[in-house]
């Protein structure tokens, strides 16, 4: 256990769910409160999630749902709360953000080595089975038959381990280094263990939505900047990453990767500029 204090509870289900107040003040405190140190308002987080039509009462929900799951702590000045990120709650974000802003900007040069695993859970233990393909898909893996996962990236045994260790299957489990045989078509195996329309549709839904955004005011330059990343840190859950010469040609999420990259360095300083005056103006307000 780490020194700041127990990890708190994180739910990537929630975290790539939809526009949820939760969700959304998520992005908001990875993006705008995690490089600074100065605590928060209530008033100003209801007025930032305000932006997005979250209503007062739900963004006061999300506050202290987050509160309760370790990742903020509240101090009291008179009448008013100020919230504060905990020190688990800065390491989590600041986990969030190095996967988000690094996330498709990595080496896709491959040795062409898969790791196989091999793990079935009896179709009586339905929920076991969902929780074994959730948590090794978020991890990137794929499925081209039943109790059969692959990936092309022979790190990830360490995040599969761990899955395995949690969902105590590692016992029933064997995994393999191996180079794709003559039998078959690779390319074919590829299709049936990912859906890679589906992450292209994504991908190109992004770029149908950002690449020709380009707000004209403060408050409109800070919630382009929030839902650009909102939006962003869904694909580290939905795209395996795969080698160049495993993915379609013309593959959107290159042009995708670049958009974000392009977008958030253009926006990221006048939307802290906007954040920091918000700050400025609420503190003035409620002092």
């Amino acid at each position: 256990m780490a020194a700041g204090g127990p990890r708190p509870v994180v739910s990537r289900r929630r975290e790539v769910g939809g526009g949820s107040a939760r969700s959304l003040l998520t992005t908001v405190l990875g993006e705008f409160v995690l490089p600074s140190s100065t605590p928060v308002w209530t008033a100003m987080l209801v007025d930032v999630l305000g932006l997005f039509g979250v209503e007062e009462k739900a963004a006061r929900q999300a506050l202290a749902r987050t509160a309760a799951e370790g990742w903020l702590s509240s101090d009291r000045v008179g009448r008013r709360v100020r919230w504060s990120l905990t020190r688990p709650g800065r390491r989590l974000l600041a986990e969030g953000a190095e996967r988000i802003y690094g996330f498709g900007s990595g080496d896709r040069r491959w040795d062409g080595r898969w790791l196989v695993l091999l793990v079935s859970v009896p179709e009586t233990m339905r929920d076991l089975r969902h929780k074994l393909r959730t948590r090794l898909s978020w991890a990137g893996f794929g499925s081209p038959t039943a109790g059969v996962w692959v990936t092309p990236h022979p790190g990830a045994e360490a995040d599969a381990k761990l899955i395995l260790d949690e969902l105590d299957l590692s016992g029933q489990a064997m995994s393999f280094l191996a180079n794709y045989g003559a039998l078959g078509q690779e390319r074919g195996m590829v299709a049936s263990a990912w859906n890679l329309t589906e992450v292209a549709e994504r991908y190109d839904a992004f770029i149908a939505e950002f690449a020709a955004l380009a707000p004209d005011s403060p408050d409109g330059v800070l919630r382009a900047q929030t839902q650009l990343v909102h939006e962003w840190r869904r694909f580290p859950f939905l795209d395996p990453q795969l080698p160049a010469d495993l993915l379609p040609p013309k593959w959107s999420g290159t042009t995708a990767t670049a958009l974000f990259n392009e977008k958030h360095q253009l926006w990221r300083a006048p939307a802290l500029e906007r954040w920091a005056q918000l700050v400025s103006d609420i503190s003035g307000r409620v002092c």
